[in-house]
């Protein structure tokens, strides 16, 4: 087994690579990949912003099952700096159920920004990304033999995002890859992970997601990917994710290229349908919507305690009014 998911891994990298160089900047930026890998200028690529106010909620979107993933089996994952992100093989014994068909694990990895600016997810929510994103990449193993196989075929590929969020706490689950990084610092390292529960990286609750038809978000972008993207969210601690933005080297030996902002911009969504799982809360804002609400709402109770003031004033200034007026009155004397 161990050896079919090395054997994996190694077309996969081949697949992703396609024997040309390309980067996230530069002369060979995501602004030039159309140029050495056409399928990276179609219209249906990924990520995408997805705006919760146009999603369509379909009852009948079943729940992902994910199955083998607490229990991954014997031995180690390889865990392998690639030169654009950091990846960790997974056995074919992983799979998930509520698909069409069964999909079977064979990779996972990270996207993150660069320490002192904000983002680093790709995919993002109502305009707002997050500090990192897992992926995690099956395929179609009862339509075709192989993931390179399986990746140039329409939804030959499932693949599961989780946006990664700045809690106050270490995730004991993403430990277990982040404390291996300065073993892969430079590019073609790997190294060794025992086995542990896959599971725990993923949100509690997986039955509120969003589902659309994407491509790969690097080259050769091909327009094969069934994308799950939960709405729930991971979180890891600060210390966590400086690790992933200050650890890894995108380049073989010194001088080194730190290993930063490995993540694609949003791609339009055109005439695709993002459908969701549940049904938004009407409540649901972005951070800076929740943050205009409450100036908002703040302004709006400052104006009406001063409409009160005012007019409890000019009601007091009646009544005093009132009040000197009777004893005017009562003060007066009437000649006979």
């Amino acid at each position: 087994m161990l050896v079919f998911t090395l054997l994996l891994e190694g077309i996969w990298i081949l697949a992703a690579d396609g024997g040309q160089h390309w980067t996230y900047e530069g002369p060979h930026g995501q602004d030039h990949w159309a140029a050495s890998y056409p399928e990276c200028g179609r219209q249906a690529q990924s990520p995408i912003n997805i705006q919760t106010g146009s999603v369509t909620f379909d009852p009948d979107l079943a729940m992902l099952q994910p199955r083998g993933y607490e229990q991954p089996g014997a031995g180690a994952l390889d865990l392998h700096n690639n030169g654009h992100t950091v990846q960790l093989s997974l056995p074919p014994a992983l799979y998930l159920e509520g698909l069409p068909r069964k999909y079977v694990a064979a990779q996972l990895h990270l996207h993150w920004g660069q320490k002192g600016f904000p983002g680093g997810s790709e995919h993002q929510i109502n305009g707002e990304a997050v500090a990192a994103e897992l992926h995690v990449v099956h395929y179609d193993a009862d339509s075709y033999d192989s993931l390179s196989e399986a990746a140039q075929r329409p939804q030959g590929l499932a693949v599961l995002g989780v946006l990664i969020e700045v809690g106050q706490a270490d995730n004991p689950a993403y430990e277990h890859i982040l404390s291996r990084l300065h073993e892969i610092r430079h590019k073609g390292q790997k190294t060794s992970v025992p086995t542990f529960n896959v599971r725990e990286l993923l949100p509690t609750q997986l039955w509120q997601f969003f589902r659309y038809n994407g491509s790969l978000t690097t080259p050769p972008c091909y327009q094969s990917v069934l994308w799950t993207v939960f709405n729930r969210r991971a979180q890891i601690s600060m210390e966590q994710l400086e690790k992933l933005q200050e650890t890894l080297s995108s380049t073989e030996e010194e001088p080194s290229e730190p290993l930063v902002q490995n993540y694609r911009a949003p791609q339009p969504l055109n005439q695709r349908t993002v459908l969701a799982s549940f049904i938004q809360e009407a409540s649901f804002y972005t951070t800076g919507e929740m943050l205009s609400l409450g100036v908002g709402v703040l302004v709006g109770c400052l104006c009406l305690l001063l409409a009160v003031y005012l007019i409890a004033r000019k009601m007091r200034r009646k009544r005093l009014g009132n009040r000197k007026s009777v004893v005017f009155t009562s003060g007066r004397v009437t000649e006979p």
